[in-house]
């Protein structure tokens, strides 16, 4: 290519989700091959080729960069009008507060918050495969407190840092803020905090449809009735759930909107909005009624559109009120514009959160 020439376009974004099924003829195809024949065989191979590569090609549930991998009848292909993020590393988990008793990070999407108790027998090798947030901090921390010095005495320090301790957890696909105890103190004085919910939890979420200002109280179970958990039917079996949720933004078909947990149970917020008619974006498990088929999501967004905005919390030895604020990461900044764009005017200018004062724990009523 001469210093003149412009270097050929990119792939260009897909309409929407597109799923194709391997047919007995296109059997042994390699993936670019097919991706290619399926977007109308004009498609030059070099836009093929870097479609997959920038993670936008789902093989039969799991992500292929791998544009030469051999395609088996039967195969189920989904290609993807965005690109995924790449996963998370202990190099986006940023710590927002540290001391001795607790710390306070900001956990990236598509990073496990905690082990799962069937979990805590694997290997050294296989954890280390699989690395949770738990798994990461303690590293991370020292690595902090030494300074990023690489040295063997700072090495050592770092392998000889004791674990946190999780007090409660975000789903793998949510980001934001959470908090881990260090302490055994600590750890018993946040739980306590968590289990009486005096916590202050605020999320953010980009949601299907209109929504208007509520709060949501049920109780919810394990199994809903259709193996799903969600809520029950019975008002004394399961636990109570109450979600306070307001609009802030209303585009044209979604609702970018405020989500204060009164509760924390678990997917509460996304069964919640789900069973409102107005599922979280980019769910996966709760994106449907009960006894439902699994509805499409069509909002191309690039993963779960849930954020843990705000943390408040009593410290659990000096009894300070500490507050921490996020504003929505990059790919969810992203796909919100990417829903302003589309809906042209019909958006309406963000509404301002209301003042809240700081540095006192707010009382919640059970």
């Amino acid at each position: 290519m001469s210093s003149g020439e412009k270097p050929p376009a990119g792939p260009k974004p897909i309409e929407g989700e597109k799923l194709f099924r391997v047919r007995d003829h296109e059997n042994q195809l390699t993936l670019a091959a097919a991706v290619r024949k399926w977007l109308g065989g004009e498609l030059p191979w070099s836009h093929a080729e870097r479609l997959i590569r920038t993670r936008r090609a789902i093989v039969n549930g799991n992500l292929c960069i791998d544009p030469a991998r051999r395609l088996k009848q039967g195969d189920l292909v989904k290609l993807l009008e965005h690109s995924l993020a790449p996963p998370a590393t202990e190099d986006d988990v940023v710590i927002r507060h540290l001391d001795t008793h607790v710390v306070v990070v900001e956990k990236p999407s598509g990073m496990t918050s905690v082990r799962h108790a069937e979990e805590r027998d694997w290997s050294n090798k296989r954890r280390r495969a699989n690395p949770t947030l738990e798994d990461l901090l303690p590293r991370i921390i020292a690595k902090k407190l030494a300074g990023h010095k690489k040295k063997t005495r700072g090495e050592a320090t770092i392998s000889r840092t004791p674990p946190v301790r999780p007090v409660h957890r975000l789903d793998r696909d949510t980001s934001g803020l959470i908090v881990f105890a260090r302490t055994v103190p600590a750890e018993r004085g946040l739980g306590e905090q968590f289990r009486a919910h005096t916590t202050s939890r605020r999320y953010l979420a980009i949601v299907k449809g209109r929504v208007t200002e509520r709060t949501i109280e049920t109780q919810l179970v394990r199994d809903r009735g259709d193996g799903r958990r969600g809520s029950g039917d019975d008002e004394d079996e399961g636990k109570r759930a109450v979600t306070h949720v307001r609009p802030i933004e209303h585009l044209d078909g979604y609702t970018l909107v405020e989500c204060r947990l009164e509760t924390g149970r678990t997917h509460q917020i996304r069964i919640h909005m789900s069973e409102a008619g107005h599922p979280v974006c980019g769910e996966k498990v709760y994106g449907q009624a009960k006894f439902v088929g699994k509805q499409a999501d069509t909002s191309g967004a690039p993963r779960l559109a849930l954020h843990a905005a705000e943390l408040g919390f009593k410290h659990p030895t000096t009894g300070e009120w500490l507050e921490f604020h996020t504003p929505l990461p990059r790919d969810l900044r992203a796909f919100l514009e990417r829903l302003r764009n589309k809906s042209g005017s019909v958006a309406t200018p963000p509404v301002a959160a209301p003042k809240r004062t700081k540095r006192k724990p707010p009382h919640r009523a059970e």
